[in-house]
């Protein structure tokens, strides 16, 4: 009995302490401030650069953070640190495959365009399982679905 209350015990304080760790938001999307952002190897100017985004709104995802910088992995899987000055919140997303542009929220509603798989996209606004979003000279409702970048 004393064994399985210990055990109680430890998994309550695992769970605490994950669920706090979930809570703290570590983990959310934000999008490139310019079009000329240096990733760094490490949370520090001292530390070199790494590589260097050239896609101003490309949205990409927070990880970890560490005084004014903010270690981020994109949607091909490349990650470093960037200063949270060069950082914003999220109004983009990325198609991970092929998606079709409606008019209105609805796969009933007239389709505008096919947006292919990788196209950056910039959020107007999000709504359940939809998002309305611009690209170039189309506007229309995608769906949440298969979008890096997109919070559900």
């Amino acid at each position: 009995m004393r064994m399985l209350k210990k055990n109680l015990i430890i998994l309550t304080v695992i769970f605490t302490f994950f669920q706090i760790s979930f809570v703290t938001g570590e983990e959310k999307f934000l999008s490139l401030k310019k079009n000329k952002v240096n990733v760094r190897y490490g949370p520090s100017f001292d530390f070199p650069v790494k590589y260097i985004y050239k896609k101003i709104n490309l949205p990409i995802k927070q990880i970890d953070k560490k005084e004014n910088f903010r270690r981020i992995i994109d949607f091909k899987k490349n990650s470093g640190w960037i200063h949270i000055s060069q950082l914003k919140k999220v109004n983009s997303v990325i198609t991970i495959k092929d998606k079709m542009l409606f008019k209105r929220p609805s796969i009933f509603s007239k389709p505008i365009a096919n947006i292919n798989k990788g196209r950056l996209l910039i959020v107007q606004k999000c709504e359940k399982d939809w998002c309305k979003v611009k690209t170039e000279n189309l506007n229309g409702w995608i769906n949440k679905k298969n979008l890096w970048g997109a919070t559900n």
